[in-house]
């Protein structure tokens, strides 16, 4: 099949990328190169630079294309929280440039990466579908004005769309930015040369951890599953393990005696996050296979910044 990918040079979109050129697949990638890195990208990727907004690009780049993938996003909420703008400006402008270019050169499928997130803060886990989201962060509302968005012109288009909640993933190769970096690398780094984990809130807010590979499966399964339009689907492992624990997990995969701090002035964020896997399985015949103790010795082993 022939692919592309938006934000193809990203965590997320250099592993699904690699993998369906792994498989045999054409694959075009676009990314502008604000967080992602080309050299994770495999020879085989047909990468270009270049904005998601940038609809002449866009058209270049969709013919022949038989599904897209829509990955490229500003993903931080922190920073969401201090730049509103920017994150309504790519997260949301950006998904309607891509969904009227895919109108016009007559794309089928885009499957998107929308985010745990756009549920905020409800007592009921693990998190169906169904639940009514309650996003709490402006970087929330985009994903979930993105999902809105990519499902009624979807319908008024006659294209076919598919929104993936995805929870916290995390492997080799995730972003490490200096600033409000995700907790898994940015835990196992510290651990690691012996610096100090310090942990927003009580430790006592949970999160689904979810390994690259097991969203790939999902990423790859939505591209070609029937009787899926329209549909949010959530991904994540299912299982819910609070910040203390994750700790506990890094300090012993990595033989770390680390000093801990618990910073209670500051928030830790929604206190329970946690998928609901039924409809993942029964459309996209989804299994995630890899535990998080597993998860973090893969990411130790296959990222070079763990050497």
């Amino acid at each position: 099949m022939n692919f592309l990918i938006t934000g193809a040079a990203g965590f997320l979109g250099s592993s699904l990328a690699n993998h369906l050129a792994r498989e045999g697949h054409q694959v075009r990638g676009l990314d502008d190169l604000s967080t992602g890195d080309p050299q994770a990208l495999s020879p085989d990727v047909h990468f270009t630079r270049g904005d998601v907004s940038d609809r002449p690009k866009l058209w270049t780049l969709l013919q022949e294309v038989d599904v897209v993938y829509h990955l490229a996003a500003r993903v931080s909420v922190p920073e969401s929280i201090l730049y509103p703008r920017d994150y309504n400006a790519v997260n949301v402008g950006g998904t309607v440039a891509l969904m009227e270019a895919m109108r016009d050169v007559g794309v089928r499928r885009v499957v998107l990466a929308s985010s745990g997130p756009v549920y905020g803060d409800l007592g009921e886990q693990p998190l169906k579908e169904s639940a009514a989201p309650n996003p709490r962060s402006p970087y929330a509302v985009s994903k979930l004005a993105a999902e809105y968005y990519v499902r009624t012109i979807g319908r008024l288009w006659g294209i076919e769309t598919v929104s993936l909640r995805i929870f916290n993933a995390y492997g080799p190769g995730q972003h490490l930015p200096p600033s409000h970096p995700p907790v898994v690398p940015h835990f196992l780094k510290q651990a690691q040369r012996g610096g100090t984990l310090v942990v927003h809130g009580d430790g006592t807010q949970t999160r689904d951890y979810v390994y690259v590979d097991d969203v790939v499966s999902a990423m790859v399964a939505a591209s070609t599953a029937p009787n899926v339009d329209g549909l949010v689907i959530n991904v994540g492992s299912g299982k819910e393990t609070n910040i203390r624990d994750l700790v506990k997990c890094v300090l012993d995969v990595t033989g770390s005696n680390a000093e801990v701090l618990y910073n209670t002035q500051t928030s830790g964020g929604v206190s329970r996050l946690c998928a609901d896997l039924t409809l993942a399985s029964q459309k996209l015949n989804y299994r995630p296979s890899i535990s998080l103790a597993e998860g973090l010795r893969l990411t130790l082993k296959r990222d070079p910044r763990f050497k």
